[in-house]
């Protein structure tokens, strides 16, 4: 799952990116207005944390352009202003989320996480597909109840195949997901190959059919049928 962190207090900024990094995010960030755009413009994100009062604009506007480009992204508002107004205001504009500095990281990562599962997989604590559990909160999956290892981009790469199911997704859309900011440095797809690999050869190996579909020229497409 990746986070945009919009936050211009540095110390912050990195503690709240290092904790979510912990937690398995993959967190990206941004100190100010026009950075938080590109990235926005450029890359698609489970949930971005933004802060009110940032240079060169201000997160509400954040909100709105988020709204307005029909992001499927959750958004929590994260601000030091204490004001009834503000808080009005972020969520009429569709944040689902505000919390006051000073909050506890512990607390930000479980708001992150009810975000996300309650707008990719209706609140579930579980998600289903066949034979296929996985549990977001331990990031565990389990194939016909037995427990399957997977390493953390096979895991995130699992999650984006299921919350995608039934749709061609492109090489170039996987990789952005599973690198982030460091897909610019791609020169090849030989990784994000080795990793599908690994990914179906558990799966199938567990008792699943072959739900990995290669789209040949485009991409891949999770299906069973």
């Amino acid at each position: 799952m990746k986070l945009l962190i919009i936050e211009d207090e540095i110390s912050l900024r990195d503690s709240i990116q290092q904790y979510m990094e912990t937690q398995g995010y993959l967190c990206e960030t941004a100190g100010n207005f026009k950075e938080a755009m590109d990235k926005i413009d450029f890359y698609e994100y489970d949930c971005v944390l933004v802060d009110i009062g940032i240079p060169m604009g201000s997160g509400l506007d954040i909100v709105k352009e988020l709204k307005g480009m029909k992001s499927k992204a959750g958004i929590i508002i994260i601000s030091a202003r204490d004001a009834v107004d503000d808080k009005i205001t972020g969520l009429q504009l569709g944040s689902d989320d505000y919390l006051t500095k000073p909050f506890h990281l512990s607390e930000l990562n479980a708001r992150v996480a009810a975000i996300i599962r309650r707008r990719h997989f209706e609140g579930d604590e579980k998600i289903l597909f066949n034979e296929i559990e996985i549990f977001p909160a331990a990031k565990s999956v389990k194939v016909n109840k037995i427990s399957v290892e997977l390493t953390q981009k096979e895991f995130d790469l699992l999650i984006y195949f299921i919350n995608n199911k039934g749709r061609v997704i492109t090489k170039s859309a996987l990789a952005q997901h599973i690198w982030g900011d460091q897909y610019d440095q791609v020169v090849s797809y030989d990784f994000l190959y080795t990793h599908i690999k690994n990914l179906r050869k558990k799966l199938i190996e567990s008792g699943t059919p072959d739900y990995i579909k290669t789209i040949y020229g485009t991409g891949y497409k999770f299906t069973d049928n």
